[in-house]
């Protein structure tokens, strides 16, 4: 995502390594500050911290981890998981047990704690002056909190170690558990910034993580929640996606499904750019009207990407050939992919990610099969229509098609949708059993179309040998769309054609 406008020069910010983060941060951190890392134990403070020492000893900076909650062994443990050395970085552990034990025999006017606490922190300045570090992580301040035992005391600890830090240069990263209370916000008002990290569990599948800038000072960072994972190899973070700061230039012309009835009711097809809601009942052919729209644009030598979160991708494949539409060629060849998504697995925001990756690879077609599934990765209903909007505001901007298609509740006569999301859609395609000369029957029509004409007719719709027919309009019948046709006259009826 393109990194967002700032005073701060390039050199003049310490990147963290993680691609998704720095986009957030618009850069990185400002060099020369103290940061606060915020989050519950699990978040994944300690790999956040490893990332961005690993990132400057990379770039030759001398970089220095102090411990004083974790063991070294922990540490490198924690480095392994991800397949990382910690060669370029000096790991110092400062075990306060050992000084509190040998303090407590030693000493007999002044409080143990206070005596300890000053202890740590000469022993972590001699340290820091010992090896003179660009990069600092002190990991974690719940330990100075203990042997302050007061607000005042810590408050006044941590605003020292600010004020040393500021005349060396460094860049240094608090880590803080949260394990003081909520309203305690003295740290959030030394650091010059604050980065804070969430961990939420669902009611079902994996927990979900999001983190948030709250503060910081000398940038335009971006704002609000962004969902991370944190997976072999490090933190992966994605940005909340801003569709205004995609817009590119493409001539918006109809594209073809290759089925010249279907086109013919889209008023020539569904233009470049817009997105179209393919709406109906289980098992009435959405899916293979995008799967048509797909296999055109392989044909013209364009590429499209189906993300399918309602069955498994051999199963959409072998229905696909069962069919003879021909998916194979534009599969090998890599102009049409189908990824499979479980929505328990994947947040919207990772998700918004996987798609603009798709968009970057070159894909002019967008298939989300189905919106009920992506409904169910929404941590919260009413946040669905915001994100959707932005993501399909994000590939309209792109010049991107997109299809949606939505499974109804019910098969014959009332059908209601899980959410209203048809007025986020250019084109709306309605699908709908009907019963006729004992047989049940599929139509097809279009409701709606923003951005030019289209046919007002009901036309039935055969799922046959190579994808899908669409016959001439039911003229013959009224009252198809509630299920309960009445018969007006002669049909001319798919099953009619000789």
């Amino acid at each position: 995502m393109d990194a967002i406008g700032s005073p701060m020069l390039a050199d003049g910010t310490a990147e963290t390594g993680i691609a998704g983060l720095d986009d957030v941060l618009a850069g990185g951190f400002p060099r020369g500050h103290i940061y606060l890392v915020q989050g519950n134990p699990g978040v994944g403070k300690t790999t956040l911290a490893i990332e961005f020492l690993l990132t400057g000893a990379a770039a030759g900076e001398r970089c220095l981890y102090i411990t004083l909650s974790e063991t070294q062994a922990e540490i490198k443990a924690v480095a392994a998981s991800h397949g990382w050395s910690l060669a370029g970085v000096t790991l110092i552990e400062l075990t306060a047990l050992e000084q509190t034990l040998a303090l407590e025999h030693e000493n007999t006017l002044f409080e143990s704690s206070e005596v300890e606490l000053q202890e740590t922190t000469r022993s972590l300045i001699d340290h820091i002056e010992q090896h003179d570090p660009q990069r600092v992580v002190i990991d974690s301040l719940s330990e100075l909190r203990l042997m302050a035992q007061n607000s005042l005391r810590y408050r006044r600890q941590i605003l020292g170690l600010k004020q040393y830090f500021s005349g060396r240069h460094c860049t240094v990263l608090f880590l803080d558990d949260c394990t003081s209370a909520p309203s305690d916000l003295q740290l959030q008002s030394l650091a010059h910034g604050v980065v804070q990290l969430e961990q939420n569990a669902a009611l079902y599948g994996e927990d979900r993580r999001r983190l948030r800038v709250v503060k910081l000072r000398g940038l335009c960072y971006r704002g609000g929640y962004h969902d991370y994972v944190i997976r072999r190899g490090g933190v992966a973070v994605f940005p909340r996606l801003v569709a205004a700061e995609h817009h590119s230039e493409f001539k918006r012309v109809p594209l073809s499904s290759g089925v010249v009835e279907l086109d013919r009711l889209l008023g020539g097809g569904i233009d470049r750019g817009t997105s179209a809601l393919v709406i109906g009942p289980a098992g009435a052919g959405k899916s293979v009207i995008a799967t048509e729209f797909a296999i055109a644009a392989a044909e013209r030598g364009e590429s499209s990407a189906i993300f399918v979160f309602d069955e498994v991708a051999p199963t959409w494949l072998m229905r696909a050939r069962t069919l003879g539409m021909r998916v194979d060629e534009p599969m090998k060849s890599g102009r049409l992919r189908v990824q499979q998504i479980d929505p328990t697995m994947m947040s919207p925001g990772q998700f918004a990610q996987t798609v603009r990756q798709r968009v970057d690879e070159g894909a002019s077609l967008i298939v989300i099969d189905s919106l009920n599934g992506y409904l169910n990765a929404m941590p919260e209903e009413r946040l669905l229509t915001s994100q959707l909007h932005e993501l399909l505001s994000f590939l309209s901007q792109r010049g991107v098609t997109t299809l949606l298609i939505m499974a109804q509740y019910g098969l014959l006569g009332n059908m209601q949708s899980p959410i209203d999301v048809s007025y986020l859609s250019d084109t709306v395609l309605l699908l709908r059993y009907f019963e006729a000369a004992g047989r049940i029957r599929k139509a097809i029509s279009v409701v709606k179309k923003r951005s030019g004409r289209h046919e007002d007719t009901i036309r039935e719709l055969s799922l046959g040998e190579g994808g899908i027919l669409v016959g001439e309009p039911l003229t013959a019948f009224s009252g198809v769309l509630s299920g309960i046709p009445r018969f007006e006259g002669k049909a001319a009826l798919l099953s009619e054609r000789g």
